[in-house]
């Protein structure tokens, strides 16, 4: 059974710092771009973060980039988001998925039609 699950969420202050983590189990972890995805309440679902795996290149948002750095250990499965300086507008639930990676991180990794595989999300308070 192919399983993504997100830890690490909860209430920081603005300013604050969190790491979320994203471990994979039931395929072959070292086959998929993992990308970090976020919902805030009444707004579409965005792209944050992707790491790809064949050429371990990564992208981030224009709201993420400078605050936030994706990372991924391969012996754990697991992929994780470190988010500094967070500010409210940051509050969502966060989510990873995983899709093929064939060329490295492609539109579809960033948009999130080309994820088969998505975590059911952490939440992310950010308070001001």
């Amino acid at each position: 059974e192919v399983q993504l699950v997100e830890s690490g969420g909860g209430s920081v202050q603005a300013g604050g710092s969190l790491r979320l983590s994203c471990a994979g189990s039931g395929f072959t972890f070292d086959d998929y771009a993992i990308g970090w995805f976020r919902q805030a309440p009444g707004k579409e679902r965005e792209g944050v973060s992707c790491i790809g795996s064949s050429d371990g290149n990564t992208w981030y948002s224009d709201s993420a980039k400078g605050r936030f750095t994706i990372s991924s250990d391969k012996s754990k499965n697991t992929v994780y988001l470190q988010m500094n300086s967070l500010k409210p507008e940051d509050t969502a639930v966060y989510y990873c998925a995983a899709g093929p990676d064939d060329e490295g991180i492609v539109p579809g990794h960033v948009l999130g039609y080309g994820m088969d595989y998505w975590g059911k999300g952490t939440l992310v308070t950010v308070s001001s």
